[in-house]
């Protein structure tokens, strides 16, 4: 009698387990840089908010997974997903032929230019302008390959690595730097809530801002689809409205799928 009831509980508990979908169970771990706004930033509850944050729980849903986020440097962010820490990455970054020889990513969902970007009362008027000045960027990002790539060709004087997008605008207004270099979007963003700053010249790179996930991560393909799913369905497009303000523009990669990046 015990064990024929034990065979019907160990039974059950099996019937119970293959009726739940296996993914449903996990959380889907998310790494986030949060002094990214419009990209990523906590509220004054602590909370998570931004385009990609809206964009990670869009995936959480589509996949039937509840949306964990964790509070990461950007440069840790990289570690992270190579070392399993996180399920997937995001924060601005710009899938590139370095990272993706370590890292995997989904299909790009922005279309990113960089900015020079320099204190109002500044005397920089274009990028030719930079040579013997210092100009910082945030640590890491595709705005400090940019000056690393191009020190030579407009003879920029020095450079200074950021931890934090703050830390880099008040020394830019403040003019400790000459100038800044980093995401258009984002800088835009901040210029609302840090006045006495400008635009000095738009810098376009062709770069797209993509999930990062540990390099084969079985996840890549059910992310990548997810994110086609939201494209087709309006609901990148009701983000970039939502966060950037305007209405994607015709052909964007926010607005058009594209295919998953390989490794060069």
């Amino acid at each position: 009698m015990r064990f024929s009831l034990r065979c019907q509980l160990a039974a059950a508990a099996v019937l119970l387990a293959l009726s739940v979908p296996a993914l449903a169970a996990e959380k889907l771990v998310v790494g986030a840089y949060p002094s990214n706004p419009p990209w990523e930033a906590k509220n004054e509850k602590g909370e998570f908010e931004g385009f990609e944050v809206d964009l990670a729980k869009a995936i959480g849903e589509k996949l039937g997974r509840p949306v964990e986020f964790q509070d990461l440097g950007f440069q840790a962010l990289f570690a992270a997903t190579s070392s399993g820490r996180i399920d997937m990455a995001i924060s601005s970054i710009s899938i590139t032929n370095e990272r993706l020889k370590s890292q995997s990513f989904t299909q790009g969902y922005y279309d990113s230019d960089l900015a020079l970007v320099s204190a109002a009362g500044s005397k920089l008027k274009s990028i030719d302008e930079v040579k013997g000045q210092s100009l910082g960027a945030i640590s890491s990002s595709v705005g400090e390959a940019w000056i690393k790539e191009n020190t030579a060709k407009y003879g920029i004087g020095a450079y200074k690595g950021y931890n934090t997008q703050q830390d880099l605008m008040l020394d830019t207004r403040n003019e400790r730097v000459a100038g800044a270099i980093g995401d258009i979007a984002g800088f835009q963003f901040a210029f609302l809530k840090m006045p006495g700053m400008k635009v000095v010249a738009r810098i376009p790179t062709g770069d797209q801002f993509a999930i990062m996930m540990r390099k084969g991560s079985p996840l890549l393909e059910p992310v990548n689809e997810a994110i086609s799913a939201l494209k087709k369905d309006g609901t990148m497009a009701k983000l970039h409205k939502k966060w950037l303000g305007t209405d994607p523009e015709a052909g964007a990669s926010v607005v058009t799928v594209k295919p998953v990046p390989s490794a060069p």
